[in-house]
């Protein structure tokens, strides 16, 4: 069994902690086989809203974005699509950061047909290559549940956070529209997997998703975890009935 099915097959990527070195390695190398495709899987199979909800959180940000000299880190960037977005908005620098080398190559090459540029690290978002207070913002799109800890990413990202800092996770949610959510599980159970193996040719990772989406906290319990970690003015905003949240919140 590799490493992709095994991921999907034991379960939830939380673990114990003493897992923790081979759930990244799992992530990694799931996210290294899917990236050619990655891009397409995401728009196909979320209909394209995928883009607005990106450009949304981006524009929730925006106000700390245009502060001169600001400096803005998306963590598991994948190929960059959330990190160009925030650039779009920056008087400052944009870092993108992932673990996953095929994915920040990916970004790497969207990334030189932007003015201004973006600045891509390897790095793990459990430990995080950035001073303690010292970024303006920090962001995470669609990453965020694959963490091998989620207490020990907020604690991460709040450490490398300026006081008044703020936090943006876009993340799958629990969908609270009564009709549109037994119609979306079963798309999302039953037909997404199929259609992005489909698109991917990688057996695995398009099961994992719906599986990991429904271990992860709903809106209010996100919302707590957000507040048990010492941010303030925690606040979110539902996409598409709750297909998707956007947590807000700032460093106290």
């Amino acid at each position: 069994m590799n490493e992709v099915s095994s991921l999907t097959s034991r379960g939830s990527p939380l673990g114990n902690p003493q897992d923790r070195p081979s759930t990244a390695q799992a992530v990694r190398t799931m996210f290294a086989a899917v990236a050619p495709r990655y891009d397409l899987a995401n728009h196909v199979l979320s209909f394209g809203r995928d883009i607005a909800w990106r450009k949304a959180t981006a524009r929730a940000l925006r106000e700390t974005l245009a502060r001169p000299g600001s400096l803005a880190v998306d963590v598991c960037c994948g190929t960059g699509d959330l990190a160009l977005a925030l650039l779009h908005h920056s008087a400052g620098k944009v870092v993108g950061t992932d673990f996953c080398r095929p994915m920040l190559e990916r970004a790497r090459t969207k990334g030189r047909r932007q003015r201004g540029g973006l600045l891509l690290l390897e790095g793990d978002t459990l430990a995080l290559p950035f001073r303690d207070d010292s970024l303006d913002v920090v962001s995470v799109a669609f990453g965020f549940r694959n963490l091998a800890r989620y207490a020990e990413g907020l604690r991460e990202m709040r450490r490398v956070l300026k006081r008044g800092g703020s936090l943006a996770i876009l993340e799958f949610s629990t969908v609270r529209w009564p009709l549109f959510g037994p119609l979306f599980r079963f798309y999302f159970h039953h037909i997404l997997p199929r259609v992005g193996t489909w698109i991917s040719g990688i057996p695995g990772p398009y099961q994992y998703l719906p599986d990991s989406v429904s271990r992860f906290p709903d809106q209010e319990e996100l919302a707590d975890a957000l507040r048990e970690a010492g941010f303030a003015n925690v606040r979110y905003r539902n996409f598409t009935g709750g297909v998707a949240a956007l947590h807000l919140a700032e460093k106290a």
